[in-house]
């Protein structure tokens, strides 16, 4: 697929893998608009690049998708929709009823799998209307082989990772031309892991691995240590969950 001169929206775009993603876009000639709900950390990124459109806006909210979209539309459309924006929960033992069960898995869904669908829905038909255009889902390693630590994200990823393979299957019966990526990332080095002690893989070579991914065409595009845990979990499931859920997990899970 090629990048240059199109135009690219970015869903949590203002930090982390958004940002970075957002950087390495408008230096290859795409156009970029970046939405995120902190209106100081959208300031800041159009600060580092001037280039950037910034929108304030929670995926999340049904009320922000639509006025995002009006939006979007105003300024002559898309050709990429990039979901990346995502929430993870701190960790909680389901073994030890509580309503923070519900609370987080409420949270998780709405931004990583409703969130995402929302915003599909309403940029599909803009999508289809362009010569060449793209959505981008960001899953997770953890789409194969869940978290104990992370179980309601774990959740959230399987569910936006069934879909997208659905949707991508979907509009190839009804001989759509929109390409349906999904991007399956490592740990990254991010606000939202910087607790954990975990090898991570830095922002810039992930967002490297997924240009790489799009340019080929590659439409399932796993980054890092994804490939080895892919193929790990098709042939030893078990010791596939204990790498991805070591003993000295369990200790933040104990009351």
């Amino acid at each position: 697929m090629e990048l240059k001169g199109k135009t690219i929206l970015i869903t949590g775009g203002a930090s982390g893998i958004g940002l970075e993603a957002a950087k390495q876009f408008l230096k290859i000639g795409a156009k970029v608009i970046i939405t995120g709900r902190s209106k100081d950390k959208l300031d800041a990124a159009k600060k580092q690049s001037p280039n950037l459109t910034t929108i304030q806006s929670d995926v999340s909210v049904a009320e922000d998708a639509k006025l995002l979209f009006d939006k979007v539309s105003e300024m002559g459309g898309i050709d990429i929709l990039y979901n990346n924006a995502g929430v993870g929960a701190a960790p909680i033992n389901l073994g030890i009823p509580t309503e923070k069960h519900i609370e987080n898995a409420v949270y998780e869904m709405e931004v990583n799998y409703l969130g995402v669908i929302r915003l599909n829905n309403l940029f599909l038909e803009m999508l289809k209307s362009r010569k060449e255009s793209a959505i981008i889902n960001t899953t997770s390693i953890l789409s194969y082989v869940p978290s104990l630590l992370e179980a309601t994200y774990s959740a959230s990823k399987t569910a936006l990772a069934f879909y997208t393979q659905s949707l991508r299957e979907h509009l190839r019966i009804i001989d759509s031309k929109i390409r349906i990526f999904e991007l399956l990332p490592p740990v990254v080095d991010t606000e939202m892991t910087a607790a954990r002690k975990d090898k991570k893989m830095t922002p810039e070579e992930l967002v490297k691995g997924l240009i790489l991914g799009l340019q080929k065409d590659q439409y399932t595009i796993r980054i890092g240590d994804t490939k080895l845990v892919y193929f790990l979990h098709r042939f030893f499931p078990k010791f596939t969950f204990g790498l991805v859920n070591p003993k000295r997990s369990e200790q933040y899970l104990k009351p």
